[in-house]
């Protein structure tokens, strides 16, 4: 049997990746994603951006960090009480 053969390269693309990390979670006081800091809007729009557009989302982000109010839950929260 042989090996099949790598097709990566037909689903690559030039343009920007997506910022998504996989902790799809929005906060609702700043309506940004705690995992890639985006917003709802910019989530939903991501396919049909420009790679500019993007890239300009992309510089903006990390400086979003400071937006976000982290939430303790769970053990940590109750251990603090």
């Amino acid at each position: 049997m042989s090996k099949p053969e790598n097709t990566d390269h037909i689903w690559s693309r030039a343009e920007i990746e997506s910022p998504c990390i996989k902790i799809c979670v929005i906060e609702p006081k700043s309506r940004l994603c705690t995992g890639c800091l985006r917003s709802i809007d910019e989530i939903g729009a991501w396919s049909r951006m420009t790679p500019e557009v993007r890239a300009e989302i992309m510089a903006e982000l990390p400086a979003r960090a400071s937006q976000i109010t982290q939430r303790r839950g769970g053990r940590a929260a109750r251990l603090k009480s």
